[in-house]
């Protein structure tokens, strides 16, 4: 499969914190994506963009806090996860080009 770019609109970035390092240990890798994707779409585009098997996607959306800016009620966006799971034997090296 080759890159399009309607795959780099699914995925935003990937999300590198404590938890999903520890998760990282068992073939997981963690996305930021579009609100709007869905997990096949995910799935082709991991697929497409790494050039790996996906075993399973699972989403998660977090909504947004509301908070305080200088005194005024702001909230924040609310923002959709991606976590796949990679077949036996494939890699994401997602710490390179930061």
């Amino acid at each position: 499969m080759t890159a399009k770019a309607q795959h780099y609109d699914v995925i935003r970035k990937p999300i590198i914190t404590e938890k999903s390092t520890m998760v990282g240990e068992n073939g997981t890798v963690v996305f930021e994506v579009a609100i709007d994707s869905t997990k096949p779409q995910v799935k082709e585009a991991v697929e497409a963009l790494f050039g790996v098997k996906v075993k399973a996607v699972n989403t998660t959306i977090t909504k947004g806090k509301v908070k305080r800016f200088r005194g005024q009620i702001g909230k924040r966006n609310d923002v959709k996860k991606a976590y796949v799971t990679l077949e036996e034997g494939n890699t994401i090296d997602v710490t390179t080009g930061l």
